[in-house]
């Protein structure tokens, strides 16, 4: 059976989402789980798992694109027209939503294949809001406050090596893109394996060489096999706020719709932490423990949902695969989530003494010296 380029695509974005989630659920990867470790406990092992992905799909993609097997610039993540808002704002919003629903996307969908039933709501309620920021009533509030303010680059792109060639006056844009590449993606990969105890880890390094190399596998599938000037498909890698949205709406028009590789991935991430789960006798329910715990997780996947869509991507949308463009956009993105899952978390811990939200709030800035601290910080910190 000859196979249009659509469904070659969709079949290993599938199989390779199989992978995927296996591999996450057998290793804990978990983006939300590695600031918390880094913030609340100074363990940077997951963090460094993450850098190790991150660094290894910059390499990789890289070196496809100086070999020309693909063409990063038609990512979506290096066009011309810099939404600066919408990476900090929804970076920002969708740090805190991961972090109130107990993870992001990618961790969302494998705990679903893992009978968890949280993530369950938390996917419904991510893909309702990000197909409604995408489509529908909140595409008013993308189009209308947020891209407006976006800023049309006068460099071909806005790759971090395009854009230092262009304000130096170098015209070999691609060897200046391919030394921060080396610089950036080879930095964090020296990092990662630069401490003892993440190189006795295997999970943790199981985790970020094969979540690199999927990301480096969505760019080579889309790009080179599913290459046709008659039928073309869209040129992406792995992300998961926009495809669980249009995976839910692919859902209620069956009939009437077509798989694409986002669509595929998203149900093969589910699939394979379900077989993986099930094979390891680790699948089982668990549910909300009462209506604020519901309440906390429907407000994290639609915060996700709605920020994910304006910075274009989650923790692997934008952090590991926009990252792999060198997209200075993807840079920001990453940075905003962290800082929205990081200051969620020190809110939440001072909030832990029964201190309101905004007296909490200033607690944590100061936490994190970002304002001045008050004289009750001070005594706090005294006692």
């Amino acid at each position: 059976m000859d196979w249009s380029p659509v469904y070659k695509v969709s079949a290993l974005a599938f199989l390779i989402g199989i992978v995927f989630g296996a591999v996450v659920n057998k290793t804990n990867f978990c983006t939300m789980g590695a600031v918390s470790d880094w913030v609340n406990m100074g363990d940077k092992n997951r963090l460094r798992a993450w850098l190790l992905a991150i660094g290894l799909a910059i390499v990789v993609s890289q070196t496809m694109q100086a070999n020309g097997l693909v063409e990063l610039r038609e990512a979506i993540y290096l066009t011309t027209n810099f939404g600066w808002l919408g990476y900090l704002l929804g970076g920002f919003l969708f740090g805190v939503g991961m972090t109130l629903a107990s993870g992001c996307g990618q961790r969302t969908l494998v705990r679903v294949g893992g009978g968890n039933l949280k993530s369950l709501v938390v996917m419904l309620f991510l893909g309702l809001t990000a197909y409604m920021t995408m489509r529908g009533l909140l595409a008013l509030v993308r189009v209308n406050a947020i891209e407006v303010t976006n800023i049309k680059l006068e460099a071909a792109d806005q790759g971090i090596g395009t854009l230092i060639a262009t304000a130096a006056g170098l015209e070999n844009v691609n060897a200046v893109s391919w030394t921060v590449a080396a610089l950036l993606g080879g930095g964090m990969i020296i990092f990662a394996f630069s401490s003892g105890a993440f190189r006795r880890s295997f999970n943790d390094i199981l985790a970020g060489v094969v979540i690199g190399l999927i990301i480096s596998a969505g760019w080579y599938v889309t790009g080179v096999i599913g290459f046709d000037d008659f039928e073309p498909v869209r040129f992406e890698s792995y992300t998961f706020v926009a495809p669980t949205g249009e995976s839910l709406q692919y859902l209620m028009t069956f009939t009437g719709s077509t798989i694409n590789f986002g669509i595929s991935a998203v149900f093969g991430v589910i699939m394979g932490s379900f077989i993986y789960a099930v094979l390891t006798r680790k699948f089982r329910f668990e549910y909300f423990m009462g209506l604020d715990d519901m309440m906390r997780h429907i407000l994290g996947g639609a915060l996700m949902g709605f920020g994910g869509v304006l910075a274009l991507g989650c923790t692997i949308g934008q952090g590991i695969t926009g990252m792999s463009t060198l997209a200075l956009g993807s840079l920001l993105a990453l940075v905003s989530i962290v800082f929205g899952s990081a200051l969620t978390m020190k809110v939440e811990y001072q909030m832990l003494d029964e201190l309101g939200f905004f007296k909490a709030l200033r607690m944590a800035l100061a936490e994190m010296k970002l304002m001045p601290a008050t004289a009750h910080t001070e005594g706090t910190k005294a006692e």
